[in-house]
């Protein structure tokens, strides 16, 4: 893994974060107990701070970043898919981002919400908890129940569980 201190912000990593060796941290990140950054991922807080709530996993290929202006926040057991963007945006609790799906500056994702793959959310969109978005740009496509959080804890969970194997892995000489 590469942490990097970037001017005179260095990042906050609780002791149970699992980080991949190829994945980098650079500047004011604070990643919570539980949470997770995969392979080739990226977390860029030269520009604003980034904060990673528990048990949100982050997976292979994913790119985070910030603005002046525009923090990246991100809560609890959320799921990034591979190769998501999440770029200057407020993900709230118990979210999936799918794979490839862009999130850009100031849009929010409410509690309980799907991002589908390859969906672009436009700067500044609100996404009111419970729904599916989907498309370019993305557009609720379809409202769920608060059963939904429990699907997409298991996501989260699942990651976690993965995690802790790789804190500690048999390494093969």
């Amino acid at each position: 893994m590469v942490i990097y201190r970037f001017e005179t912000e260095s990042p906050s990593l609780a002791e149970t974060v699992f980080i991949a060796p190829n994945a980098t941290v650079i500047g004011d990140v604070h990643m919570a107990a539980g949470s997770s950054l995969w392979f080739s991922a990226v977390i860029r807080g030269d520009t604003a701070p980034i904060r990673i709530d528990e048990n949100t996993n982050i997976q292979d290929l994913c790119m985070l970043h910030a603005d002046p202006g525009f923090p990246l926040t991100l809560g609890k057991n959320i799921t990034a898919g591979h190769r998501a963007i999440l770029h200057g945006c407020t993900v709230e609790d118990d979210c999936l981002i799918g794979m490839g799906a862009v999130v850009m500056n100031g849009a929010v994702i409410g509690r309980g919400s799907i991002v589908a793959a390859g969906a672009v959310v436009l700067e500044n969109t609100i996404v009111p908890p419970f729904s599916l978005i989907a498309g370019m740009p993305a557009k609720v496509v379809k409202n769920f129940g608060e059963d939904i959080i429990e699907v997409i804890r298991e996501s989260a969970k699942h990651y976690c569980e993965k995690a802790a194997s790789y804190r500690n892995p048999e390494k093969f000489e």
